[in-house]
């Protein structure tokens, strides 16, 4: 089952501006029904906290990244459903479980529908530990504020390509950890579709 996907390079630069994403940014609940491909994948996962010029996309209290991404996938071209881990320093993907999940998450996320509907979402989950250990109970604050610099990149590569998300805080932690079994602590959940 150790299944590596490599995703194309993502773009650098794109048809629409920052000013009009922040303009057309707004959560959405409802997507079309319809696939997504590995370049827009490809594209999300590397806005979310990236490789870019000089570390990464979203900023990190002292580069201790404690931050970790799972795709949770229902309808990704090229991609089988399962749940799979996003390496970015390969910026590439390993498939950890095979079987679409989609509706035992959104179960465990008080049946908020977008996540059973979406073809793709993105867990963002937390080792505490790795910025805790050099600020202390400090970091975990500085952990906070990553999620949120990393769902702000997502939402507006979501605008940029005419796709919608919404950042969902309100889940069973537990059950989401269950159910994708993982150990990190998870934060957002972001269902993605095109709009």
């Amino acid at each position: 089952m150790a299944q590596e996907i490599r995703f194309p390079k993502p773009k650098e630069r794109g048809p629409v501006s920052i000013e009009e994403t922040l303009h057309q940014r707004r959560s959405v609940r409802d997507y079309k029904k319809a696939s997504l491909n590995l370049e827009e994948v490809s594209q999300l996962l590397w806005s979310a906290s990236g490789k870019n010029l000089y570390r990464r996309t979203a900023p990190s209290a002292g580069a201790t990244y404690p931050l970790e991404i799972y795709l949770v996938v229902g309808e990704v071209e090229g991609l089988e459903p399962g749940v799979y881990h996003y390496s970015i320093p390969r910026h590439d993907l390993k498939k950890i479980k095979e079987q679409d999940i989609r509706r035992r998450l959104c179960r465990a996320a008080l049946e908020q529908r977008m996540i059973e509907r979406a073809p793709l979402t993105m867990i963002i989950a937390a080792d505490y530990g790795r910025t805790t250990g050099h600020y202390g109970q400090r970091g975990v604050r500085y952990v906070h504020m990553e999620v949120g610099h990393v769902g702000q990149n997502v939402s507006l590569q979501a605008v940029a390509m005419n796709m919608g998300t919404v950042m969902i805080g309100a889940f069973d932690d537990q059950r989401v950890k269950e159910i994708l079994e993982i150990a990190e602590e998870p934060l957002y959940i972001i269902p993605v579709g095109k709009v």
